[in-house]
């Protein structure tokens, strides 16, 4: 019973880093939930999980609510995880330090997009800030989440 009840919960595990992302939400530190975006894309293109392209999407389309931005980071998921099935060439899922290049990439033309909508020097830093506080926990989150899912 005990060890069913730790496998539903390791199944579990980045479904719930994703909800906690989102749920916390601090305009500083965290705005609109944005770092839920980490586990999205790594349990999306890195490490796929079984349904949980659906779970992203619904989760992208709750970051556009909190920053009132209309259906932008769901369209850049759906662009990319489209692109993502056309590639052919370059395996994401067996790059080094879990891809965060292909993670860098991925926000970063997000929020440099985004930045260009309101430009002025506050949107500026707060992209910037925005950019280097998610890539700087990227390698937290994803380890923890490999750890805990233990899927393979």
């Amino acid at each position: 019973m005990k060890e069913n009840i730790v496998n539903v919960l390791r199944k579990l595990f980045p479904f719930l880093s994703v909800v906690f992302l989102w749920r916390l939400n601090i305009p500083f530190w965290n705005p609109g939930g944005i770092l839920a975006i980490i586990p999205i894309f790594f349990c999306t293109f890195i490490r796929p999980i079984r349904w949980f392209m659906p779970f992203g999407l619904v989760f992208c389309f709750l970051i556009d609510y909190n920053l009132a931005t209309l259906c932008y980071w769901t369209a850049i998921y759906c662009l990319c995880y489209a692109l993502n099935g056309f590639q052919s060439f370059i395996d994401f899922e067996h790059r080094d330090f879990n891809s965060i290049d292909m993670f860098m990439v991925y926000i970063g033309i997000g929020l440099v997009i985004s930045e260009l909508a309101h430009i002025n020097w506050t949107t500026f830093g707060r992209t910037i800030w925005t950019f280097v506080w998610m890539v700087i926990l990227y390698m937290p989150i994803t380890k923890l989440i490999e750890r805990v899912h233990n899927d393979r």
